[in-house]
C-alpha cells in the first residue's frame, strides 16, 4: 500500500475565490467533526460516565488497575459508551492533527473542490451555501 500525496492549499492552481471557498469547507468540516465528538461527549459520554459512578467513587478512595478493570467489565454498555467517545475524539484529533502537519491529502482536496462545485451549482438552496460563499457586507 502506498502512502497517499498530501497537498497544501498553496500547491493547488485556482483561483483565489474558489480556493477561499475551499477552505471554508474545509472549515466547516472540522468543525462539524468537532461539534459530533462534543455531542457525543456530552450525551453518551456523560451517560458512561453516570453508569460508572459507583466504580469511579470506589477508586477515588484507592485506585488499582484491577478495580478499573473489574469496573469496566462489569458495565459494558457504560463501556462501549466510553469507547465511542474516546475512539471519536482521538479520530478528530489525529485526522486534524495529519491535517496540520502534512497538509490534505490529494483526493480529500479533489473531494473538497467537488463539493464546492456542486454547492455552486446548486446555489443559495443547499444549506452550506452562506459557509461557502459568504455574503460580502459593505
Amino acid at each position: 500500500m502506498t502512502p497517499p500525496e498530501f497537498s497544501d492549499f498553496s500547491e493547488v492552481e485556482l483561483d483565489p475565490k474558489f480556493q477561499a471557498a475551499v477552505q471554508r469547507l474545509h472549515r466547516a468540516t472540522v468543525i462539524g467533526r468537532w461539534l459530533v465528538a462534543i455531542g457525543l461527549w456530552s450525551t453518551i459520554g456523560a451517560l458512561s460516565l453516570w453508569g460508572l459512578r459507583y466504580p469511579i467513587s470506589l477508586m477515588l478512595d484507592y485506585f488499582t488497575w484491577a478495580a478499573l478493570r473489574n469496573g469496566l467489565i462489569s458495565n459494558l454498555p457504560a463501556t462501549v459508551g466510553l469507547g465511542l467517545c474516546i475512539g471519536m475524539t482521538l479520530s478528530v484529533l489525529i485526522w486534524q492533527s495529519r491535517n496540520i502537519l502534512f497538509g490534505l491529502p490529494i483526493d480529500e482536496q479533489r473531494r473538497l473542490e467537488k463539493a464546492v462545485l456542486r454547492i455552486r451549482q446548486q446555489g443559495q438552496s443547499h444549506p452550506l451555501w452562506k459557509w461557502i460563499e459568504p455574503s460580502e457586507k459593505s
